[in-house]
């Protein structure tokens, strides 16, 4: 799940497929969407603060949550798969 702040997001204009934005902001208004059946892994612009708080937020409710190691920036570096943003940058994608 994608947890960059919007400004990044739309920035970086790329994502890791299949991931799912959420606004990092508004926690409690999509925590409930979040399946409780398997882990959700969280990455931000760089792994720390956003990703790991968001992470520990969902811990503390119950949820399998984690975080991605260097985030976003640590995935691209590693020539992992990205793809472009699509039209619906700014939303769930």
């Amino acid at each position: 799940m994608d947890v960059r702040r919007t400004s990044v997001r739309l920035a970086e204009a790329t994502e890791i497929p299949c991931a799912q934005w959420r606004d990092p902001e508004a926690i409690f208004t999509w925590k409930d969407q979040i399946p409780r059946d398997r882990p959700v892994i969280l990455y931000c612009a760089k792994g720390h603060e956003i990703s790991q708080n968001i992470a520990a937020t969902l811990e503390a409710m119950g949820l399998d949550a984690r975080y991605l190691i260097d985030g976003f920036a640590g995935w691209h570096s590693a020539g992992q798969s990205t793809r472009s943003l699509s039209r619906q940058a700014g939303g769930a994608a």
